[in-house]
């Protein structure tokens, strides 16, 4: 019988490594919308010594800071400690930093307790969607990271009507409790991970067979045991792939300078900017101060303003959750390319009628509801696309030795995109008015040509397959490349895969008893 992980295998235990995933998430988005809401808070502002507008920007951004070294950290020590191990790490970061923040009575305080929590959030979100990823089987990996993001952005609702709640209680409360909430997640992460297993892809990295068979067996389910064809035949592809790689015989300096394997140096650039255009995007504009936009912006009253954030935030989670619908059946060039088309729409029309309230004054209640409305469209078009497809690209589209190291560089590239949003944010509200959003409009369009032309097609694929592409060598342009953009999976790597299959098969014919022992060798090895 195959081992059972919190009582499941199968689809019973992808669901578990989910939820746990997804926590994290939901831990993450709770992180991006609290502090805004916190900020504009005067109980808050008077305990702060009512700083400035430039300070409060760096005071939100400096969390960004520690998310982006924390990402980093990854790199080295996402390998070494596994998935589960680094989650739980960073959760533990994060309540720590949540109770110096709680407990601020100060701007240095606050800015040393978001920098800590930053750390951890930085170390959570480059290691679930791999792990996510790495757990997950080919046709429904990008539906289960879609609704990790979908899971973020409950967490950013939460945070939302959270604060919008607590403005009401008098005192320090208001904003104390808000950011000591994070401890919650903190607690359901210990409930949840120290019982999951690890990425079987990353147990035969490392060598222990033995314990990739039985993950890889859990996984599949429906009373798979190590000797199934099926676990036997996961196991060959995914070491087959890594036998062609040999990554741990580059340096870091032969890898960034083109001169390790085909096509990694690239790829990990392509993971790193789709990354980056999640975040220049304009979206944390909103979610780290849409209650401050509203207010200073469109000058509508704090009460109303935080009602409408949290509003807004509702939307947001509806059509994240229907991005589950379409991230697999259009692919992610087409639903990536139609949400950045969508956004960019929106950001123009936010300009338009934000120039026409500082021209006609009059009919600025008019113009701000319009505003308002295409604030929340932008939500809906953001959800559907751009917020999901640069998370999970990350996590597929690296090579299989480099997925941690790859997917560790792109979040730390999310981050420190993060970190520049959200310190001129508040400034370029103040003076450029509205000049400021044209900047995002154009940045959302530039998205289209850059998927077109850059990005091949990852929808419908193993992990393994997208190795096979890039060993092709292709062309820097893929949009003439079929087997780059078709949707379906390219017959080249059915047919790959039932060689492998049939190399096997072949070889426990003739020599069964030999795979036998060679486990048997791996398991006393592991033993001494």
């Amino acid at each position: 019988m195959p081992r059972k992980y919190l009582g499941g295998s199968g689809e019973a235990l992808t669901v578990w490594i989910s939820v746990a995933a997804s926590t994290v998430l939901v831990f993450y988005g709770y992180d991006q919308g609290v502090f805004g809401n916190v900020l504009v808070g005067q109980n808050f502002l008077d305990t702060m010594g009512n700083p400035t507008t430039a300070v409060q920007g760096t005071m939100t951004s400096v969390y960004n800071l520690g998310c982006f070294f924390g990402a980093l950290s990854t790199i080295y020590s996402g390998d070494k400690l596994g998935r589960p191990r680094v989650l739980l790490l960073g959760s533990t970061v994060i309540a720590v930093g949540a109770v110096i923040q709680a407990a601020s009575c100060s701007v240095a305080q606050m800015m040393v307790g978001r920098i800590i929590a930053g750390l951890g959030t930085g170390m959570n979100t480059a290691t679930a969607g791999v792990w996510q990823a790495e757990t997950s089987k080919m046709r429904s990996r990008g539906k289960l990271v879609i609704i990790q993001m979908a899971n973020c952005i409950t967490g950013f609702s939460i945070s939302n009507w959270l604060t919008l709640g607590f403005s009401f209680a008098k005192g320090s409360v208001a904003w104390r409790f808000p950011l000591a909430f994070q401890i919650f997640f903190t607690a359901l992460i210990w409930c949840l991970c120290p019982f999951l297993p690890d990425s079987p892809r990353l147990l035969i990295r490392k060598g222990r067979y033995e314990d990739a068979y039985e993950v890889l067996a859990a996984l599949e389910g429906h009373g798979a045991t190590v000797d199934s064809p099926s676990v036997k035949t996961q196991f060959n592809i995914i070491k087959d792939v890594l036998d062609r790689e040999h990554m741990n015989t580059y340096t870091w300096g032969q890898l960034l300078t083109g001169k390790g394997p085909s096509g990694v140096l690239r790829r990990m650039i392509l993971g790193a900017w789709m990354q980056a255009m999640n975040q220049i995007s304009g979206i944390n504009v909103t979610s780290y101060y849409m209650t401050y936009v509203f207010i200073h912006a469109l000058n509508i009253s704090e009460l109303r303003a935080r009602i409408l954030a949290a509003a807004g935030s509702v939307d947001y989670l509806l059509f994240s959750v229907l991005a589950y619908f379409v991230i697999e059946r259009y692919g992610r060039r087409n639903v990536m390319m139609t949400s950045a088309a969508a956004c960019c729409t929106c950001w123009v029309i936010i300009t338009i009628v934000l120039a026409l309230t500082e021209s006609d004054p009059s009919h600025s209640f008019q113009y701000g509801a319009v505003a308002v409305t295409f604030f929340f469209v932008f939500f809906s078009s953001f959800g559907m696309g751009v917020l999901g497809v640069p998370w999970l690209y990350p996590t597929e589209i690296n090579a299989l030795e480099m997925r941690t190291k790859g997917a560790s560089l792109a979040m730390a590239t999310n981050w420190i995109m993060n970190y520049m949003v959200a310190e001129v944010t508040p400034s370029g509200i103040a003076n450029l008015a509205w000049r400021f959003w044209i900047i995002w409009a154009v940045i959302c369009f530039s998205f289209i040509p850059i998927t077109y032309f850059f990005y091949p097609e990852t929808a419908n694929r193993s992990l393994e397959d997208i190795d096979r592409f890039f060993d092709t060598k292709p062309g820097i342009f893929i949009h003439r490349n079929k087997i780059a953009t078709q949707l379906q999976r390219p017959a080249i790597y059915e047919e790959e895969d039932r060689r492998i299959e049939g190399l096997g098969e072949k070889s426990v014919e003739v020599s069964g008893s030999e795979v036998v022992e060679e486990r048997v060798e791996h398991r006393d090895v592991k033993s001494g």
